[in-house]
C-alpha cells in the first residue's frame, strides 16, 4: 500500500488530498461537488480559518492523554477528520480510509525502539486505560537498554462504509488486535453511531463517544467563525443565521460560500443535502426513506403499513449505518428523522411522486393512527389526503369518549369548524358540543347545544331519541359549569335505570385524568360535610350510575374527605387501599388512591416514598393512559417543592401549560402546580396573573376548593409583594375553609402561610380548626424548611476544586488520575466526592454527576 506523509506528520492515501481543515475527494471526472466547493472558496478566502469544536476537541485531546480508543460520529462535513487532523497536527499519525483499505494491508505487529534506562531513570509510564487491558506487551531489559512498543496513532476514517459481513468481521478482527496493544492510540470515524457489529468491542474496551452535537459551535462561536471569515452580520441577520445553522459546521461553510445571503444558504444546504448525501444511496432505501418521512417518527408496524414493505427491519438496520440521520427512541423501536432529514425528504418525495401516490401514503398513516388512538395524528393525516369522510367518522367516534379521554381542547378548532347541520345529524356530535363550550367557559352556547339536542330527542324516535335522551342524562350530570347542586336525585335515577339494565350512561370520568375525587370533574366539597351519610344513601346508586367508573370510588372519596380534613392516617389508608382494590385496576381512580397515599407519605415527613409510589405509578401510567402523564408530573414536581430540589422543578416548568396562550380549564392541577414554582422561583407577578385567572375560573365554574387553594397562594404571593390586600384574601379562604374543616389546604403548604396565619387581625370562628391548623403547619415547616423558599438554587455551593473533579468523573477519569492531575492526594479527592455528594443529596458519582448537571453546575 503507497502512503505519503502530509502535513503535521500524518499519512494518507496519495490519491487523497487533505489539508488541516478537511478533506475532499476528487470524483472521477475531476468535478467538485457542492460541499467541495463550499470548502475550496472559504480556504480561498482565508486560508487559515479553522475554529477548533472545544467540546469535541476536549474529549479527544483527554482520550489521547488517558490513552482510550476513540468513536467520532457524525453527518458528512461536521468536521470529524478536520478535528483530528488538526489534534493531531503536530504528532505522526496513520490515517485509512475504510471503504478504500483492505483490512490486511494495516500494520498489528507493534514497533520496538529501545529506551536507554540510565538517561530517563525509568520506564516509559504505562497510562491507566492501558493497565486495564487483559491483554500487555512485555518489555525486556538488556545491559541498560529496555525494549518498548513505539506509541502509534492509527485514525481509521469511513467505517460506515463498511457494510458487508466478511468486511465487518475483518475489521472487527483488525481493531481488537489494535486495541489489544497497549501503546496504539485508535481512532475510529464514522457518519453513524457504533453499529452493532461493534458493539462487543465498544463494551469490552469502552471507546470515547465524540458524538455529532459535541461539533456544534455555540451561538458565540459561530459569530466568531463567520467574523474570522470576513462575514459581520446584523444583529436580526445574526439571529436568522442562528436559526439557519444552529452551530452546525457544514451549514456555517455554507453561509461562508454564500458571503452570509441566508437566504441562498438555505438553498444550497438542501442541494447539497440532495446532491451530495442522498443520491449516493440505492433506489429501495431512499423510496422507504421518502415515505416515511410524512409522519414525525414511526415503529416497524407504522412503516410497515405506510409503505407496504416486508423487510422494514433491514431496511431501518440499513439507514441507521449508513450515517447520523435517525434516532430512535423506547424498547421496541421508535425512530424519528432529524437535521432537515425529513424535510429533505419530503421535498424529494414531492418531486418523485404524484398527488395519488402520496395522498395513499397520508391515508394508510392515518388509518394506522386511527386504529392506535392516536386521533390528533389521524386527523391531520386525513385532512392532508383531503378525505373528509374519514375525518368526520373518526371526530364523531371521538366525541363518545369523556373529557379525560376525548381530547377535547386538544381538537377543539376541528370541532368548532364543522357546519352546524352536519352536527344535527349526530347526537354524540351535539353533545360534544355542548361539554366542549362548557370546558371553554361558554355557558350560552353550552346551554345552546343541550337545547339542539332536546330538540333532536322531540323529533326523533325508536332508538335516535333513545340514544338523545342518554346523552341529555349525561349533560345533566358532567356539564362543568352546572356545578354539583342537584346531582344527588340525578344519580339515583341513573343508577336505577343501570340497575334496571333499561339503558347506560355514557363513558363518563369523575376525575378527568386529576389524582382527585373531590376536586375532580366536578367539585363535591358540599358532599364533604355529609360524606358518611351520603356514602351509605347514594353510594350504591352513584356506582352503579357510572359503571366501571364507580367501582372503588366510595372508599375512596371517604378517604380524601379524611384526608382533607385531617382525620387519622391509618383510616385514611385503609380506605384508600379498599378502594384500590375495588377499583379493579381502573387506572383513574388507581391514580386518586395512589395520590392519597402519597399525600399520606409527604404530611409524615417522607416525602422520597411519596415520590417513589408516583413513579411506580407513573410506569404503569405510561403504558396504560399516557394522557394522565402531565397531571402526574406536575403532582411529581409537587413532591420535588417539599424536597428542595429547584432544578428538577425548574426542568418541570419548561413543560408547563402555557397560560398566556389559552386557558384551558382542564388544565387546572397543573396551572395550581405551576403558581407554586413561581412563588418558590420569586416571579411573584407571574403567580399573581396565574392566579387572578385561576379564581376566576373558579368563580364561574362553581369550584370551591379551587377558589380556596387559589386563595390561599394569592394571599402568600401578596404577602411577599408587601401589598396589604392579603389580608382580606386570606381572610376570605379561612371563613370558607373553616365550614368544611379542610386542615391539609393550609398544612399542605408548610412554611409558607404560618406568618400569615399567625399575623393579628385574622378572624376564626372555630378554635378547634385552628389550634389543628397551626400545628399542622408549624410541623410541616419544620419538615420542609425550604418549601416555596426562594433562592434555594443558592443553598448548594461546590468550591471550584470540587467542580473541577466533578467535570472529571463527568468524563469517566478515575480518582487516581485526578488526583495526579491536581496535584492532590487521593483522599483528598474523595473528601470533594463525600462533601458534593451531602450537599447535592445524593450517594453515587453517576446522582451526582446528573444532579449538577441539572442544577447547571457543570
Amino acid at each position: 500500500m503507497h502512503l505519503k506523509k502530509v502535513a503535521g506528520g500524518g499519512f494518507c492515501r496519495s490519491y487523497r488530498e487533505t489539508d488541516g481543515s478537511g478533506e475532499r475527494e476528487l470524483s472521477g471526472n475531476g468535478k467538485e461537488n457542492l460541499m467541495q466547493r463550499t470548502e475550496k472558496e472559504a480556504k480561498e478566502k482565508n486560508r487559515e480559518v479553522y475554529l477548533r469544536p472545544k467540546q469535541a476537541a476536549r474529549k479527544l485531546k483527554v482520550a489521547l492523554e488517558m490513552g482510550n480508543a476513540v468513536y467520532l460520529y457524525g453527518v458528512t462535513g461536521i468536521g470529524k477528520t478536520a478535528l483530528v487532523r488538526d489534534v493531531l497536527a503536530r504528532r505522526p499519525y496513520e490515517y485509512y480510509p475504510a471503504a478504500e483499505t483492505e483490512p490486511e494491508d494495516i500494520r498489528t505487529e507493534p514497533e520496538k525502539i529501545k529506551t536507554e534506562l540510565a538517561k530517563t531513570g525509568r520506564r516509559p509510564e504505562k497510562t491507566a486505560a492501558a493497565e486495564d487491558r487483559a491483554e500487555k506487551t512485555a518489555t525486556k531489559e538488556e545491559s541498560g537498554t529496555e525494549e518498548t512498543e513505539a506509541e502509534r496513532i492509527v485514525v481509521i476514517d469511513g467505517l460506515h462504509g463498511v457494510t458487508l459481513q466478511t468486511r465487518q468481521e475483518e475489521y472487527a478482527a483488525l481493531i481488537k488486535k489494535l486495541l489489544g496493544q497497549e501503546r496504539v492510540r485508535l481512532l475510529l470515524i464514522s457518519r453513524a453511531p457504533v453499529p452493532g457489529w461493534l458493539l462487543p468491542l465498544h463494551m469490552e474496551y469502552r471507546f470515547v463517544e465524540i458524538a455529532e452535537r459535541d461539533f456544534y459551535f455555540t451561538q458565540k462561536e459561530q459569530e466568531e467563525y463567520l467574523e474570522r471569515c470576513g462575514i459581520y452580520l446584523e444583529p436580526d441577520a445574526a439571529g436568522q443565521a442562528w436559526e439557519l445553522a444552529k452551530g452546525h459546521p457544514a451549514a456555517l461553510r455554507l453561509l461562508v460560500m454564500e458571503k452570509g445571503d441566508i437566504r441562498l444558504a438555505v438553498k444550497n444546504m438542501w442541494l447539497w443535502l440532495e446532491n451530495h448525501v442522498f443520491d449516493q444511496w440505492e433506489a429501495e432505501l431512499q423510496e422507504f426513506l421518502m415515505e416515511t418521512s410524512i409522519v414525525e417518527n414511526y415503529t416497524r408496524e407504522l412503516a410497515g403499513m405506510l409503505t407496504g414493505r416486508n423487510n422494514v427491519d433491514e431496511l431501518i438496520s440499513r439507514a441507521e449505518e449508513l450515517g447520523n440521520f435517525m434516532t430512535k427512541t423506547g424498547q421496541d423501536g421508535v425512530w424519528e428523522y432529524r437535521w432537515g432529514m425529513r424535510q429533505a425528504m419530503r421535498q424529494r418525495i414531492r418531486k418523485k411522486y404524484n398527488s395519488k401516490e402520496i395522498q395513499r401514503l397520508y391515508s394508510n398513516a392515518g388509518l394506522y393512527y386511527e386504529m392506535h388512538g392516536q386521533i390528533r395524528e389521524a386527523l391531520d393525516a386525513y385532512e392532508t389526503c383531503r378525505d373528509e369522510e374519514s375525518v368526520l367518522r373518526v371526530l364523531c367516534a371521538n366525541a363518545r369518549r369523556n373529557p379525560a379521554a376525548g381530547a377535547y381542547f386538544e381538537l377543539r378548532e376541528y370541532y368548532l369548524s364543522l357546519p352546524e347541520e352536519t352536527v344535527m345529524k349526530n347526537p354524540a356530535l351535539i353533545s360534544y358540543m355542548s361539554m366542549l363550550h362548557s370546558i371553554l367557559m361558554d355557558e350560552e352556547k353550552s346551554e345552546y347545544w343541550y337545547r339542539m339536542l332536546e330538540k333532536y330527542a322531540g323529533e326523533h324516535g325508536g332508538s335516535e331519541k333513545r340514544e338523545a335522551k342518554r346523552w341529555l342524562v349525561y349533560l345533566d350530570i358532567a356539564l362543568p359549569h352546572r356545578g354539583s347542586a342537584g346531582l344527588i336525585p340525578l344519580l339515583k335515577s341513573a343508577g336505577s335505570m343501570a340497575a334496571g339494565h333499561r339503558t347506560a350512561l355514557p363513558e363518563l370520568s369523575v376525575t378527568t385524568n386529576l389524582p382527585s375525587l373531590m376536586n375532580g370533574g366536578k367539585d363535591f366539597c358540599e358532599w364533604s360535610k355529609r360524606d358518611k351519610e351520603l356514602a351509605a344513601s347514594i353510594g350504591k346508586a352513584v356506582s352503579l350510575a357510572l359503571g366501571e367508573y364507580g367501582k372503588g370510588l366510595v372508599p375512596l372519596a371517604l378517604a380524601e374527605s379524611g384526608l382533607e380534613k385531617g382525620a387519622d392516617s391509618f383510616e385514611v389508608m385503609r380506605l384508600a387501599e379498599k378502594g384500590r382494590l375495588n377499583a379493579e385496576g381502573r387506572v383513574e381512580l388507581c391514580f386518586v388512591a395512589s395520590a392519597l397515599l402519597a399525600w399520606l407519605a409527604i404530611l409524615n415527613g417522607n416525602a422520597e416514598y411519596a415520590e417513589e409510589i408516583m413513579e411506580t405509578f407513573r410506569g404503569r401510567a405510561k403504558r396504560e393512559a399516557p394522557r394522565m402523564l402531565p397531571n402526574i408530573d406536575a403532582f411529581l414536581c409537587r413532591i420535588f417543592l417539599y424536597q428542595k430540589r429547584p432544578a428538577k422543578t425548574m426542568e418541570w416548568l419548561d413543560t408547563a401549560p402555557k397560560e398566556a396562550d389559552t386557558f384551558c380549564t382542564l388544565e387546572r392541577f397543573r396551572y395550581l402546580t405551576k403558581a407554586r414554582v413561581y412563588l418558590q422561583a420569586g416571579r411573584y407577578e407571574a403567580a399573581l396573573g396565574l392566579l387572578e385567572e385561576l379564581l376566576y375560573y373558579a368563580e364561574k365554574m362553581k369550584r370551591t376548593y379551587i377558589k380556596m387553594e387559589a386563595s390561599l397562594l394569592l394571599a402568600v404571593t401578596l404577602y411577599r409583594l408587601g401589598r396589604e390586600e392579603w389580608r382580606e384574601t386570606l381572610q376570605s379562604c379561612i371563613t370558607c375553609a373553616e365550614g368544611y374543616h379542610f386542615v391539609r389546604l393550609f398544612s399542605r403548604e408548610c412554611g409558607a402561610v404560618p406568618d400569615l396565619l399567625e399575623v393579628g387581625g385574622i378572624e376564626w370562628t372555630d378554635e378547634g380548626f385552628q389550634k389543628q391548623v397551626l400545628e399542622e403547619c408549624r410541623k410541616m415547616a419544620k419538615l420542609y424548611p425550604g418549601y416555596l423558599c426562594q433562592g434555594t438554587d443558592s443553598e448548594v455551593r461546590l468550591s471550584g476544586q470540587a467542580v473541577r473533579i466533578l467535570r472529571m468523573q463527568a468524563e469517566g477519569i478515575s480518582i487516581k488520575e485526578i488526583a495526579r492531575r491536581l496535584g492532590i492526594r487521593e483522599d483528598t479527592v474523595k473528601y470533594h466526592n463525600r462533601e458534593t455528594y451531602r450537599k447535592l443529596g445524593v450517594s453515587s458519582r453517576t446522582a451526582a454527576i446528573h444532579e449538577a448537571r441539572l442544577r447547571k453546575l457543570i
